[in-house]
């Protein structure tokens, strides 16, 4: 789902990086008993900021569980998106979970788990307006800045393509009639009409996604032990219960 950022750029700061690169290992993460995590916090319902200003979501609920399951504790660290699996790199978190789409060239800079959900990205409008993609050409379309939608709505040959640091920004201007449609996640728009009472239209999905947590590039151990701990809290039935906490149903990819 999430996050395209411009990838290029990121490799060649890796590949700067890659001599400096650090990142604690899983024995050593054992060993000091806790276990950092970055996300963005500002994507609900996958991680935000409440009221009390303390992270929750989706994403947090299972970064809680597999730390538990790893025997861990979670020290959560919020961090921009757009540098976000730079920072991972260069060990300022043990593995990211913010909803990050599992792409080619992402992997090109980062190692994933196996998926830990699935989606699908949608057209969000005004009443009356564009719901297909061949409604959207010729359009004003508004995206995340450095997002997978970001570059799936290219593919419609908008009039122009405004991107935004946050979905909040982007409602904003859609609900202003500054832009025609929104391309986001499925499960983020549903959030954004049912929180905010808005009165808008959401396309069925018009692609599929896979989502993985991120780990600097190499950490092997840590990535398996990940991998072992989501498969675990998902055949206990703790993922679902998350799950059907935030959704009404379980996503993981079928």
């Amino acid at each position: 789902m999430r996050k395209f950022l411009w990838l290029s750029t990121l490799v060649l700061v890796l590949g700067s990086l890659s001599m400096a690169q650090q990142y604690r290992t899983f024995p050593e993460i054992k060993q000091s008993g806790k276990i950092l995590i970055g996300t963005e916090g500002q994507f609900p319902p996958f991680n935000y900021f409440n009221d009390k200003n303390q992270l929750e979501g989706f994403d947090i609920d299972i970064g809680n569980a597999i730390a538990e399951q790893l025997g861990l504790t979670p020290e959560w660290k919020a961090h921009a998106w757009d540098t976000m699996l730079i920072a991972l790199n260069q060990g300022r978190f043990d593995f990211v979970i913010a909803s990050h789409t599992i792409t080619e060239e992402r992997a090109k800079a980062v190692d994933f788990t196996n998926p830990y959900y699935c989606t699908g990205n949608v057209i969000v409008s005004r009443p009356g307006g564009p719901q297909t993609p061949e409604e959207l050409k010729g359009k004003v379309i508004g995206a995340q800045l450095g997002t997978t939608f970001e570059e799936f709505a290219k593919q419609f040959e908008p009039k122009q393509l405004k991107t935004y640091q946050t979905n909040p920004d982007a409602v904003q201007d859609l609900m202003m009639g500054r832009i025609d449609a929104w391309i986001t996640d499925q499960f983020t728009a549903l959030e954004a009409i049912k929180s905010r009472g808005l009165n808008l239209q959401v396309s069925e999905p018009l692609n599929k996604e896979e989502i993985g947590m991120a780990v600097a590039k190499g950490n092997s151990l840590l990535l398996a032990a990940l991998n072992q701990a989501l498969a675990e809290i998902q055949a206990n039935g703790v993922y679902e219960q998350i799950s059907m906490k935030w959704f009404g149903k379980d996503i993981r990819c079928k």
